[in-house]
């Protein structure tokens, strides 16, 4: 249902990363888009911030306060590490975030684990736990943390869609500008071709995080870590995260998501 790339070939520039991509629903529709022409950096599946203490790991242009988007020499990468295990329904690796000088600013232990719902939607469970093995503090910013407007706080465990312009709302909104800096418990994304529709349905937000979503410029749904703070992760500390997709066969309204997360085990109020 999912490919892992652990070491890709991209470009320095792209914020190199492992990414899950592609990711298929049960009948086969990919759901997930890579390296796409709008935003090359844009990886599948992944988890990246744009300002790691300094260090650019989202790829593309940095967002400079006064300046706006610049091309810089600080972008970073993401390296794999090791294994810690491989089961067909359930991967796990560790990897060092580094710095452009190689150094390692953060080691992330993630695990991605896969499990049926029913006979047209199966759930992603996505984990990670990012730790500051170093003496100093560890910032995680954003373009909004570094001065850009408009609700851009991006940068987290971000998922670029397939191509499109889908359908997005969450228990109470139903438009991209109302999801988007949301923390509503869920957000959906219905794509798709006309007669091989998905949705795609994201929930759990940790503390302090809020939901980035775009529909009309380009398909992606993130939960950013940084939307209006920096983040800080002090020596030995660990930020932890735990994300649950349904990759669903057909178009959902909001009813048949709040149904589809009690199967998932995920009672959802009603809207």
């Amino acid at each position: 249902m999912a490919e892992y790339v652990t070491c890709p070939e991209v470009d320095s520039r792209r914020g190199p990363r492992p990414y899950l991509h592609p990711v298929r629903t049960l009948a086969g529709t990919v759901v997930t888009d890579v390296q796409p022409e709008d935003h090359p950096h844009h990886l599948g599946v992944s988890v990246a911030m744009q300002d790691v203490s300094g260090a650019n790991l989202w790829g593309g242009r940095t967002y400079v306060r006064g300046q706006g988007y610049t091309w810089r020499d600080d972008h970073g990468r993401i390296e794999h590490d090791a294994w810690l295990d491989r089961a067909p329904d359930r991967l796990a690796n560790r990897m060092r975030w580094c710095a452009p000088d190689g150094r390692a600013l953060l080691v992330e232990d993630r695990e991605v684990t896969a499990a049926s719902i029913d006979d047209r939607a199966w759930l992603m469970r996505f984990s990670y736990a990012l730790t500051n093995t170093g003496s100093r503090p560890v910032t995680l910013g954003s373009p909004a943390t570094n001065g850009r407007p408009g609700k851009a706080g991006y940068g987290g465990f971000f998922w670029r869609l397939a191509p499109g312009h889908p359908e997005v709302f969450d228990p109470v909104a139903d438009t991209e500008a109302e999801v988007n800096g949301s923390a509503a418990e869920w957000v959906a994304a219905v794509g798709g071709a006309p007669d091989r529709p998905y949705t795609l349905v994201f929930w759990g937000l940790g503390d302090g995080d809020r939901w980035f979503v775009r529909a009309a410029e380009y398909p992606g749904v993130c939960v950013a870590l940084a939307f209006t703070e920096v983040r800080v992760i002090e020596p030995g500390a660990s930020l932890r995260r735990t994300h649950r997709i349904a990759i669903v066969d057909g178009a959902l309204d909001r009813r048949s998501v709040i149904e589809m997360l009690g199967a998932a085990g995920h009672p959802a109020p009603t809207a």
